[in-house]
């Protein structure tokens, strides 16, 4: 049950976070008219909310906040250039901005949580 309640909080937060991510990225995309001048900042706003809130309400850490996040740098160094590169893709593929960046988000979602 514990474990239940962490992930409906990790949602919940998620949830708030891609809230930020979209309205950042809309208000960049309508600015430059370019998937990854408004995905970076998008995604960045969202991480920081996301770790910070998380790592207060889901997690409750107080510990080791210098390793938790280097592991969250970790995983953005990879998940970051992979998803600007692969967005970038397939917006040159035609496909529509803001569904690439939900697909983005879902992808993040699922992996940062694990």
């Amino acid at each position: 049950m514990k474990e239940f309640l962490r992930v409906v909080k990790f949602t919940i937060i998620s949830i708030s976070a891609g809230i930020i991510q979209v309205i950042v990225f809309t208000i960049l995309n309508l600015i430059t008219n370019s998937y990854w001048l408004a995905h970076l900042p998008s995604l960045l706003a969202s991480v920081i909310w996301n770790f910070t809130i998380n790592r207060k309400i889901t997690f409750k850490s107080a510990n080791n906040v210098k390793k938790a996040m280097l592991l969250v740098l970790l995983f953005y160094v990879i998940f970051t250039p992979a998803s600007t590169i692969i967005g970038n893709l397939l917006e040159n593929g035609g496909v529509q901005d803001f569904l690439i960046e939900i697909i983005m988000l879902l992808a993040n979602f699922i992996l940062e949580y694990l």
